[in-house]
């Protein structure tokens, strides 16, 4: 095990990954705030989906996704459809527009980090891929009390694929 020095040097470290979280949100297009890059993100990987299972994935309230989903609505980058099952319900669902802004997040954050690891072996970026994705795993369920399923009900968690925009721009209010 490591000592509590190294903990707290790691601790430190964490600490400094804002700086590329700032880099990350730098490189978004003006009219696709983080919170914006998230839903699109969310909704490539996942899926169409329920505006509820998009908060659990963002770990935030409804009222906070609300408010981002209208923001990509509004530019065309997703439809909200009735749900056959719940009609009270809308299913998001990415639209072509949608699709090009989240290939277009994907190609800026990928120049970003290739620019600044540039100087990186491929062996050290993969040993960073595995690394990072071993810490995260380690934390098992980060998301907020509020945000977990039930007990009783199976766990989803995000896929654990690295979606640096995803990653470094994500609102979290209070929980």
């Amino acid at each position: 095990m490591a000592e509590q020095a190294q903990f707290e040097e790691l601790a430190r470290q964490l600490s400094a990954v804002g700086a590329v979280k700032r880099d990350l949100a730098r490189i978004l297009p003006h009219d696709c705030p983080g919170g914006s890059a998230a839903v699109l993100t969310l909704l490539s990987r996942h899926g169409d989906m329920r505006m509820s299972k998009l908060a659990e994935l963002l770990s935030v309230d409804m009222s906070v996704t609300s408010r981002h989903v209208a923001h990509v609505a509004e530019r065309g980058w997703i439809e909200r459809s009735p749900d056959p099952a719940d009609k009270r319900s809308r299913i998001l669902r990415l639209t072509p527009a949608g699709r090009s802004m989240t290939d277009e997040l994907g190609r800026r954050s990928t120049a970003l980090l290739a620019e600044r690891l540039s100087d990186w072996t491929d062996d050290e970026v993969a040993q960073l891929i595995r690394l990072m994705t071993r810490l995260r795993d380690s934390f098992g369920d980060c998301r907020p009390v509020h945000a977990r399923p039930h007990p009783s009900q199976p766990a989803t968690v995000p896929d654990p694929a690295p979606v640096p925009v995803l990653e470094a721009t994500t609102t979290r209010t209070p929980g």
